[in-house]
């Protein structure tokens, strides 16, 4: 998987969407090429919003004063987190892919925190509902457990929704993508992918029905 340094070399500017907490966060980042060392310098301008995402998105471009249109690839947090935001941005993308294709990399919120963080011991959770939790940790992934494996030192980002109540040793940690991402510029975290969409662990099964009209109980056919 491609570093952000390597994406940025590639393919500058970049238009990064992350709406996998309530805040969502729109990030324009270019490689400055034209300076005095040899390294290039990475340029970024971020828009953050508590409004939902189909606002979100498009307010926040027009406060940057850019148009997806001049942006040549896409980096996307597909999750975990919340699923409506993150299929609206993904949705969008592909909307810009098709008035102009271009490249598109997913990347996921806990192990940009657990790269982030850079401990190995250290889980990174949000909550999976139903008494499960999505749980990162560095060398293992991504994985579903239930709270009663939760253990260790576990820390989860702040602004995820929970509808579980918090293991009593986690600690909360700020996600603001615009301080994460260039810590992690050479991480190598970022999947391209074709089709951008939310984050499953598994694809969903659907039960076979058969319709029946509905009749009053002893009603004769």
């Amino acid at each position: 998987m491609p570093t952000l340094r390597e994406i940025l070399i590639a393919h500058s500017p970049v238009l990064v969407l992350d709406a996998a907490s309530s805040q969502v966060q729109i990030g324009w980042l270019e490689f400055e090429t034209a300076t005095a060392t040899p390294t290039p310098r990475m340029s970024a301008r971020w828009e953050q919003s508590a409004d939902e995402a189909t606002t979100a998105v498009f307010a926040g471009l027009s406060r940057l004063g850019r148009n997806p249109g001049d942006a040549n690839a896409f980096v996307f947090c597909d999750g975990p987190g919340s699923v409506l935001g993150i299929r609206t941005v993904a949705m969008a993308i592909r909307t810009w892919n098709v008035l102009r294709p271009r490249p598109v990399f997913a990347y996921c919120s806990l192990a940009l925190v657990a790269h982030t963080l850079g401990r190995s011991d250290t889980s990174v959770i949000a909550d999976a509902r139903r008494d499960t939790w999505h749980h990162y940790q560095i060398g293992r992934g991504l994985r579903r457990v239930p709270a009663s494996e939760l253990s260790g030192e576990l820390v989860m980002p702040e602004n995820f929704r929970h509808w579980s109540a918090l293991p009593a040793n986690v600690t909360r940690v700020p996600y603001f993508v615009a301080e994460l991402l260039p810590r992690t510029v050479d991480a190598d975290q970022f999947q391209p992918t074709d089709n951008p969409d939310a984050f499953l662990h598994e694809e969903p099964n659907y039960v076979a029905w058969t319709p029946q009209i509905h009749r009053a109980p002893g009603e004769r056919i």
